[in-house]
């Protein structure tokens, strides 16, 4: 067991690319004064955990997908934004888009990095007291820095040896068609709810409402759900042991930035390990990105957003397991989109 929980060469260079990757995005949003910091430090920690490699045609994926994302939200926004219905038509649309992509593979990091960040933009974006300039101008910041500083990480830390491809799949059409449909009408309902109950305040429960839908089903969906709960509680547990450590020095930045860092390097070594998309490594990484992206300030309680954090994901997720157990059983019900033993 010991031989097998430890982290090999590459994996070790991937942890630090991804601690050191949304460490750095975190300290020049925060010297910046940039708004919405939670772009600038999950958005690294997106691209460098997701993916071990970089290369051109991720790039070219992450960006063409930022400027879709912005033409968009742009459009939906302003146009739709007084047709509630027909706005919510139009997110299914894109959402069943993207998650097609997604099941058949080629261009996944394109469909999922899209479905996170659409969902996140198009939620903000529809209280009229947010700035869209602004917040899109901040998404595209946020997503030029993270390829700046993933190019960065991999040439500090590049890998010792070259990494195998993954295997390739294929799929019947009719699991594409399933897997396709159960995300994008689970994430259009997320959407939905979360405009209904006003609930803005949310973001890491919204986060894990769609990043479950990455597992492309409900067997995976409910694994995932289980992992990415018990990495949110370790990632609130540890921003309040450090809020404790911190107590009146948290104006401290170099304190501050060591103990978030040290939190990101935990949570990268068991994201590697784990070797999953969004696991109990990853669900932890998220948790402290969002808690000290986006709730760390003079006046702001992290303690307060820790806990309101966790039992909000707790709400989110078992809800969302509830409405994905039945889209599946009544898309098996159905042979176009029945999915095979």
């Amino acid at each position: 067991m010991f031989i097998e929980s430890r982290l090999t060469q590459n994996g070790l260079r991937q942890c630090l690319r991804v601690a050191g990757g949304g460490a750095l995005g975190f300290v020049i949003s925060q010297l910046m004064g940039w708004n919405y910091g939670v772009f600038f430090t999950v958005f690294p920690m997106f691209l460098l955990g997701m993916v071990p490699i970089l290369n051109g045609h991720i790039i070219r994926q992450f960006l063409a997908n930022v400027s879709l994302n912005v033409l968009e939200v742009s459009l939906v926004v302003g146009l739709l934004k007084h047709m509630p219905v027909v706005m919510t038509l139009v997110v299914l649309a894109m959402f069943l888009f993207r998650f097609n992509l997604m099941a058949k593979g080629p261009l996944f990091l394109f469909g999922a990095n899209g479905v996170l960040t659409l969902s996140i933009l198009l939620h903000f974006a529809s209280y009229p007291s947010v700035d869209l300039s602004d917040l899109l101008a901040c998404n595209l910041v946020a997503s030029g820095l993270a390829v700046f500083i993933a190019m960065l990480m991999h040439t500090l830390f590049p890998d010792v040896e070259p990494r195998k491809p993954p295997p390739g799949a294929t799929k019947l059409a009719s699991q594409i068609r399933h897997e396709t449909l159960i995300g994008a009408l689970t994430a259009t309902l997320s959407f939905v709810v979360f405009q209904v109950f006003d609930l803005q305040g949310s973001l890491s429960a919204q986060m894990a409402t769609i990043l479950v839908l990455f597992a492309l089903g409900y067997s995976g969906a409910k694994v995932s759900a289980a992992k990415r709960a018990v990495g949110t509680l370790l990632g609130c547990n540890l921003a309040l042991l450090m809020q404790l450590l911190l107590y009146t020095q948290s104006h401290h930045f170099l304190l501050v930035m060591l103990l978030y860092w040290l939190g990101l390097m935990l949570f990268a070594r068991e994201h590697i390990i784990e070797g999953a998309g969004s696991g109990i490594g990853f669900g932890g990484l998220t948790a402290l990105g969002i808690l000290f992206g986006q709730s760390l300030g003079p006046q702001q309680d992290l303690i307060y957003s820790a806990l309101y954090r966790f039992s909000s994901m707790s709400v989110a997720l078992t809800l969302t397991l509830l409405v994905m157990a039945c889209l599946h059983f009544l898309l098996n019900r159905w042979e176009p989109t029945r999915l095979t033993t």
